[in-house]
């Protein structure tokens, strides 16, 4: 059992630099809470079975889907469901909180560079 805590964005955000590379910093049932630095474009993927929260915290996210792209700033949250392409593209570097089923790879269906098998978890 998981002793209840709070946990400050902003200071966690601060523990690391490098972009792209999820950061587990909490558990909900089935569920992890992830923080990540994005900038620059990431792969077009898409997930066969999980659905993703994008919580942007702090900067601008662009979801860039195949027929629309939606636009996140501060405080904004889109869901992006299970079986959807998109491209996550951060012009400037942008901070996120992720919610995203513990079997969830970053790439969801491309295997790159940029695929995390097993996310970093942020000591509190």
């Amino acid at each position: 059992m998981t002793t209840p805590r709070v946990v400050s964005l902003a200071e966690t955000f601060d523990r690391f630099q490098d972009h792209w590379q999820p950061k587990i910093v909490g558990e909900v049932n089935d569920t992890h809470v992830k923080l990540v630095k994005l900038k620059g474009e990431f792969v077009w993927h898409h997930h066969d079975q999980e659905d993703e929260l994008f919580l942007v915290v702090k900067g601008r996210l662009v979801l860039k889907l195949r027929d629309r792209d939606l636009v996140l700033g501060p405080v904004e949250f889109a869901i992006i469901p299970h079986g959807v392409e998109h491209l996550p593209v951060a012009a400037e570097e942008t901070h996120v909180l992720l919610l995203e089923p513990k079997s969830t790879l970053n790439t969801g269906n491309v295997r790159n560079e940029r695929t995390v098998p097993l996310p970093d978890l942020e000591r509190l």
